[in-house]
């Protein structure tokens, strides 16, 4: 169920339609689009997107489809479906070509028997080729669609009679022909033609009862007369009675010819209707691919899990003029069933709407989504809108009266299983009375359990989502430095509609400004402030949680490689081992054959003493060589072995200290220990009381200390010298003399201008005039600014440029454009 009646054009579904219908390949394909409509269940919905995916890969691996021939048969299997009627040549040649498209599909997906497509081929499982009907067909049809000479014995007679006598008319033409011209009757170039069908001779007008002969026709000037010859006549007669019967046995042929598939229509409308179906899932692949959609997760209940979902219209025509489409993302379930957009005008909040109404509707009326995995849809019952101006002069409506008849509606049928859209709730009345209706509104829809997206600039619906179980706000983002939306919806925060900055930046009077912000009031304004600050804040500890997930990301990875590398050193060790081993038992093996062949020399010699001198001494050596290698191999081994020992420990001993070193900052300096004894430049309070002061001087048991301006003279034993971090603290603070409780922010930023001239001014003035310009633009959230120091010997230009270094909210400084100041300006862009 979908409200209202448009509800397809006010989301641009009927365009969605168009698109689709502009891939099909004939009109039952197109009459499948139009007929699309919500489906409730899973089951129903994944059954139409499964074939359209496994379409797109049919298109993306370029296998040859057949797609040559889709004809629309349907007039003309009813016809056949009537006792006593016939279809035409021309009928009969496209059922031909039908029954081919389907017999090359079928062959197409039985071919495939790596079961790649298996949704497409349960489809042709009912699906009947009838080969008697293309039989019957073949019989009586050439390949060129024409009805063969011996589809009957009686055509096959009545054709070749047919061309002996037109054989016989065009000898006798030529033979008139040639005597008229001799006796200069006719133009050179004259030749036989047919007018109505007859035989004629184009005969000047002048001979045209010379020649003799019925006139069938004449030329559009009247000079030249078509003259039937009268020795042809009769033979003219004949051919038409031949033709004549020719027509009288084609009707016979195709009337036997539709007696005999009659018992077959039901099923070839059937096969007809695969046909409509195939064009129908391929117009949808397409489409799908061109805007990368997808078929994503889909879960039964209500829900929305979204990732990087775009809006399909939007994202063509950007496409075609090289622009990025910003995507959305979000999530609505369980406690956060609607969604209250907030944000500046033209910030994408009635885009990201529509988008939301568009896709959900696509999903369920069976077409992809452009979004990514791992996205889920919930299904709907009922898709409500309300968007636009229904105002009508005709039923008495104006543009409020509209929207409250839509909100009467909404109220009476929404339920848990339904989505209600409303785009800029309240507005078309008086603002307060309208807010108050528009929240009692959403309160009613909301005890409903209903799910929603709804957008808004009214405050207080802001602030009943935030308090309101089931209710999140959410926020256009907004880029405070360009003045220019980003079109990014972040769940969680309400937005701020930057009313003021974007009239100052329309160029509205700043008086205008002023006056409004009067009229407004301080706290409107602070509200709206606090809600950009609040964004910026979300925007810096989600960098700062980006960073948190890299060190972890970091943190594994060293982990990771160290185990890795414990691991490698284990399997070193057996691996040298082994090979010690291994070179043990050949040594060994080596040294018991050298004795037993030693021995057996000793015997073969007979106890010779010269041989046996010999051979003990060739054994020594051998012996002494085995020693010597054996040791070098062990200290070999036993160094290699102490190498991996060391790396072990070295990696051990490392790993506790893995998550210190990714994580821990550098170590400060050792705390030093308090002194309480007053020195001069010490910062100091008196006792009970909190204004710091500095001392300049000691004077015996007392000391001369400076009050902010004020020097004086105070006993050293009423002073209490101040701990490092507090004195820290408070010079840090002390820097600016910009104070929160000193002036009022809101009327500061109101009146805030970007730059400052310092021309003139002595450096230490100059100085302390930036510090507190620096501060008052941080304080109202200025961007860029100007300081105006001139260029003389660069010594003020170079004093600032110092001091900017040293402040953490400035992003970057330099010299203004050559054309606007040069190095005599300083330019100064400051961070979120």
């Amino acid at each position: 169920m979908v409200y209202p009646d448009t509800f397809e054009e006010k989301i641009g579904f009927d365009r969605i339609r168009g698109l689709i219908q502009s891939h099909c390949l004939f009109e039952p394909g197109r009459e499948r689009v139009d007929a699309m409509v919500m489906m409730m269940s899973k089951e129903e919905i994944e059954s139409a997107l499964t074939p359209v995916t496994e379409f797109r890969m049919i298109i993306e691996s370029e296998d040859p489809f057949p797609i040559q021939h889709f004809v629309d048969n349907r007039k003309a299997l009813e016809k056949a479906g009537i006792e006593g009627s016939f279809l035409e040549v021309e009928e009969v040649n496209g059922l031909a070509r039908s029954l081919d498209s389907v017999r090359a599909i079928l062959h197409f997906f039985k071919s495939d028997e790596e079961e790649r497509y298996p949704a497409l081929k349960a489809l042709c499982k009912p699906v009947k080729v009838f080969p008697f009907v293309t039989d019957r067909i073949n019989k009586i049809l050439n390949k060129h669609g024409k009805i063969k000479d011996n589809a009957s014995p009686e055509l096959q007679q009545i054709r070749h009679a047919l061309q002996e006598k037109q054989a016989s008319v065009s000898k006798r033409l030529n033979q008139i022909l040639n005597k008229a011209r001799r006796e200069g009757l006719l133009e050179e170039d004259a030749a036989p033609t047919f007018r109505n069908g007859r035989p004629v001779i184009p005969v000047p007008a002048v001979n045209k009862r010379k020649l003799g002969g019925l006139v069938q026709d004449e030329s559009a000037t009247g000079k030249t007369v078509f003259v039937e010859p009268a020795e042809v006549v009769e033979l003219g007669n004949e051919i038409r009675e031949l033709e004549y019967a020719e027509r009288r046995e084609v009707i016979h042929i195709l009337i036997r010819f539709t007696a005999d598939i009659r018992p077959y229509v039901p099923e070839l409308l059937e096969s007809h209707s695969f046909l409509a179906t195939i064009d129908f899932i391929r117009a949808k692949a397409l489409f799908a691919r061109n805007i990368g959609a997808i078929q994503p997760g889909i879960q039964p209940d209500p829900g929305f899990d979204w990732r990087t979902a775009y809006h399909p219209l939007l994202l063509m025509a950007y496409r075609a003029e090289n622009r990025e489409v910003v995507p959305l993302t979000f999530h609505l379930s369980g406690n956060n069933r609607i969604l209250v957009i907030s944000g500046p005008n033209a910030g994408g909040k009635s885009v990201c709407l529509k988008t939301v109404g568009l896709l959900q509707y696509m999903l369920q009326c069976g077409v992809p989504v452009p979004c990514e995995e791992p996205s889920r849809f919930g299904l709907f019952k009922g898709i409500f809108i309300d968007i636009g101006d229904e105002q009508s002069i005709e039923n008495d409506l104006s543009t409020y009266s509209s929207h409250l008849l839509n909100m009467k509606f909404f109220v009476r049928n929404a339920a848990s299983d339904t989505l209600i859209l409303i785009d800029e709730l309240g507005t078309g009345t008086e603002p307060m009375l309208g807010g108050a209706i528009a929240e009692s509104v959403l309160e009613q829809i909301n005890e409903s359990g209903s799910y929603g997206v709804m957008t808004t600039h009214y405050t207080n619906l802001k602030h009943f989502a935030t308090s309101t179980e089931g209710i999140v706000n959410g926020a256009m983002l907004f880029d405070n430095q360009k003045m220019q939306p980003l079109y990014q919806l972040q769940v969680g925060k309400p937005g701020s509609s930057f009313a003021f900055e974007i009239a100052r930046k329309t160029g509205l009077p700043e008086e205008v400004l002023q006056r409004a912000s009067e009229k407004v009031g301080q706290d409107h304004v602070d509200f709206d402030k606090h809600l950009r600050d609040i964004l910026r804040d979300k925007k810096y500890w989600e960098g700062k949680r980006q960073k948190i997930r890299q060190s972890e990301k970091k943190l594994e990875e060293l982990m990771a490689r160290y185990e890795q590398e414990l691991l490698e050193s284990g399997k070193q060790r057996k691996k040298i081992v082994e090979e010690a081993r291994t070179q043990a038992e050949r040594m060994l093996s080596e040294a018991n054959r050298r004795i037993e062949t030693t021995i057996r020399e000793i015997k073969e010699a007979n106890a010779e003493k010269e041989k046996t001198k010999t051979v003990r001494k060739e054994l020594e050596t051998f012996r002494a060589n085995i020693s010597v290698q054996e040791g070098r191999e062990e200290a070999r081994v036993r160094m290699e072995l102490s190498e991996i020992e060391k790396r072990g420990k070295e990696l051990e001993s490392r790993r506790p200290d893995i998550r210190k070193r990714v994580f821990q900052q550098p170590a400060g300096k050792k705390k030093e220990k308090f002194d309480p004894e007053i020195h001069v430049g010490d910062l100091v309070r008196i006792t009970g009381q909190d204004t710091p002061g500095e001392v300049l001087e000691l004077q015996n048991k007392k000391c001369v200390v400076a009050f902010g301006m004020i020097k004086t003279t105070v006993k050293t034993v009423q002073l209490e010298k101040l701990k490092p971090e507090e004195a820290a603290h408070l010079k840090f603070t002390e820097q600016s003399s910009v104070r929160l409780g000193d002036w009022d922010v809101g009327k500061r930023r109101i009146h805030f201008r970007p730059d400052i001239d310092l021309r003139g001014e002595r450096a230490d003035d100059a100085l302390q005039k930036v510090v507190e310009f620096i501060d008052e633009a941080i304080m109202v959230n200025a961007r860029e600014l100007r300081i105006l120091h001139g260029k003389g010997n660069g010594i003020l230009r170079q004093l600032i440029r110092e001091y900017l270094h040293t402040v953490d909210l400035v992003e970057w400084y330099g010299d203004e454009h050559v054309d606007r100041g040069g190095a005599g300006i300083t330019v100064v862009r400051l961070g979120v």
